[in-house]
């Protein structure tokens, strides 16, 4: 098989494994709750831990970045490439659109901060790094989930371009990613500007905060 052919199956792998909607099937066979039904009604970590619990938000948080990562380094291993090369950099992201886009559920998942920061974990770890240290230091002044997932997104997508620069396959995924972040945040971004964004809480049992959640 000649390069381009295993680049492209293992693109294809890489939506498929990024398609698998881990929040929603932890939420329903392990908590009982059908995540797209309660809270934000997203199935990603935020929602999950907002609706079922903390212990299960951070799973799928490990589990959804671990989609992103896992299809980069996949990838350059087949492929004997760089880490940071365009076919791993098209893994990551078609993990991450797997994400967004799952077949299985109507192409409406979730927003994909999970799976792309595990995508870029791979693709260039020190950035990756920089943008969580911004997403828990917006996190921890603002306690909303989603204005510091822009804002992450915002920061890893200027220092792509600025360390690895315009061309680099990395910093066009990282652009990608940044419009559809901010394009599947539209909800939020309005609820902020009516001052009705809120943050993650922990569930309470039997009860629903009549508030809009954030994620």
């Amino acid at each position: 098989m000649t390069d381009d052919r295993l680049g492209w199956v293992m693109v294809a792998a890489s939506y498929l494994a990024g398609s698998v909607p881990f929040g929603l099937l932890l939420g329903r066979f392990v908590a009982g709750i059908d995540v797209r039904q309660a809270g934000s009604g997203n199935i990603g970590a935020t929602n999950v831990a907002r609706t079922a619990g903390h212990r299960l938000g951070m799973l799928t948080l490990l589990l959804d970045a671990g989609k992103g990562g896992l299809s980069v380094a996949a990838t350059a291993l087949a492929l004997g490439a760089p880490h940071d090369a365009d076919w791993p950099a098209a893994a990551g992201l078609a993990a991450f659109l797997g994400h967004v886009f799952p077949p299985w559920l109507g192409f409406r998942g979730g927003k994909g901060v999970a799976t792309a920061f595990g995508a870029f974990v791979v693709l260039s770890p020190w950035l990756a790094l920089v943008a969580s240290v911004v997403f828990g230091a917006t996190f921890g002044a603002t306690q909303v989930a989603s204005l510091s997932s822009m804002t992450a997104a915002v920061v890893m997508a200027g220092a792509c371009a600025a360390f690895h620069g315009l061309e680099s396959p990395v910093t066009r995924v990282a652009a990608v990613v940044l419009v559809v972040v901010l394009l599947r945040h539209q909800a939020n971004i309005r609820r902020m500007l009516r001052g009705e964004e809120s943050g993650i809480r922990p569930r309470r049992s039997g009860r629903r905060s009549s508030r809009p959640p954030g994620g």
